[in-house]
């Protein structure tokens, strides 16, 4: 999958998501992609009933995962912000992200992706899915641990004796991993990093 990994192209990136002249509601799911690198399906079919804004986390049920065990995503202050600002709009509804035909269904599968073309990136050098492989590669550069960004990934243990043993979530970590790189975009679409 196409990815920008370089920081500056990152930058470049986010300011272009922010000056997205497309719809709200995409430019809202285009915002929220690269700050909690879930999978494209997995953000585009995301429930209002997932969101704990108490919690600050969104809990993705088993069945809609690739891997069938229940995500938690801890949502960044970022994050938050651009969840209340669509409540207003798709707050009533089932879907966070909903189809602009009708909203009994999430938007289309292709959403994301063709206004990432419209914004000018071809499919060689941005996805939807690159969002994921821009987390983990530029958190992985930074030093954070392996298994705390692959659990944020929502990858399953490789090592299956590993696997059958270790069911951590390392839920603190991920929080914390998770605001700094929310606040490391901010710095990144500020040109300060």
């Amino acid at each position: 999958m196409a990815t920008i990994t370089d920081p500056q192209q990152a930058g470049e990136l986010l300011r272009a998501i922010d000056g997205y002249r497309g719809h709200l509601i995409t430019r809202s799911a285009l915002k929220l992609a690269p700050l909690t690198f879930v999978r494209p399906g997995e953000l585009r079919k995301a429930e209002w009933s997932e969101i704990d804004f108490d919690q600050a986390e969104w809990r993705i049920p088993a069945e809609k995962m690739k891997m069938k065990a229940i995500h938690i995503v801890p949502l960044s202050r970022q994050a938050i912000e651009i969840l209340k600002e669509i409540e207003p709009l798709t707050g009533g509804r089932k879907y966070l992200f909903p189809s602009s035909r009708t909203g009994r269904r999430p938007m289309s599968n292709n959403t994301v992706l063709a206004a990432l073309r419209r914004m000018g990136y071809s499919k060689d050098e941005m996805t939807g899915h690159g969002f994921r492989a821009m987390a983990s590669t530029i958190l992985h550069e930074q030093g954070w641990p392996s298994d705390v960004i692959e659990r944020q990934l929502a990858h399953a243990e490789r090592n299956s004796i590993k696997a059958a043993y270790n069911h951590a979530q390392h839920l603190p970590e991920r929080r914390k991993m998770m605001q700094h790189w929310a606040d490391y975009l901010d710095n990144l679409k500020e040109g300060t990093e």
